[in-house]
C-alpha cells in the first residue's frame, strides 16, 4: 500500500465513523400504507361509502349476466331445433345483448376506479397529515413508506393509525 493510498482509506474510515456517529441521532420511522388502507377508521368508511354507492349498480350488473347467461343456456339447448332464421336472429340478438352488458361492466368498473381513486387520495392526504403530526411530535428526523426490510421497532404505523383516527374523530 503506498502512503496516499493509506491517507485515502483512513479518511474514508473516519468519514464512516464520522457518518455513524451522525446515523445514530437520526431518528427514522416507518409506515405501513397497507395496513393504514386496511385498519385506519377514514379508510374503512371510505370502503363503506363505495360500497353503499356502487352496490345497486353492481346487483343490476350481475343480475343483467346472469340473465344473459340464462339466455345462452338456452339458446344452445333449443338451437338444433330452431330453424336457420331463428337462430340467426337468436345469436344477434345474444350478441348484441353480450356487447351492452360489456360496455356497462366497463362504465361500471371506470366509474368505480375513478370514485375509488378519490376517496383513497383523501385518506392518503389525511394520512399523511397524521404522518407529519406524529413526526413533528415525536420529533422523527425521516419517515419512509416504502422498504425492502424494516425492524419493527421503527414501524410506527399504530401511531400514524391512532392519529388518523383521533383527526377523524373530531
Amino acid at each position: 500500500m503506498t502512503m496516499f493510498t493509506r491517507q485515502i482509506s483512513l479518511a474514508v474510515v473516519l468519514g464512516l465513523a464520522a457518518f455513524c456517529a451522525q446515523a445514530e441521532e437520526i431518528r427514522i420511522g416507518f409506515i405501513n400504507t397497507d395496513r393504514i388502507f386496511k385498519e385506519a377508521n377514514t379508510a374503512k368508511q371510505a370502503q363503506a361509502k363505495l360500497e353503499q354507492e356502487f352496490s345497486k349498480r353492481e346487483k343490476d350488473l350481475e343480475g343483467s349476466g346472469n340473465s344473459l347467461k340464462s339466455a345462452v343456456e338456452k339458446f344452445e339447448r333449443e338451437a338444433p331445433t330452431l330453424a336457420e332464421s331463428q337462430r340467426t336472429s337468436r345469436q344477434k340478438q345474444l350478441i348484441d345483448q353480450d356487447r351492452e352488458f360489456q360496455r356497462k361492466r366497463r362504465e361500471f368498473q371506470e366509474d368505480l376506479n375513478a370514485r375509488k381513486n378519490e376517496e383513497q387520495q383523501i385518506v392518503v392526504e389525511r394520512a399523511n397529515r397524521a404522518v407529519k403530526q406524529v413526526a413533528e411530535s415525536e420529533k422523527y428526523d425521516v419517515i419512509f413508506q416504502e422498504a425492502v426490510y424494516i425492524h419493527p421497532k421503527h414501524d410506527i404505523t399504530e401511531k400514524v393509525i391512532k392519529a388518523l383516527n383521533a383527526s377523524a374523530a373530531k
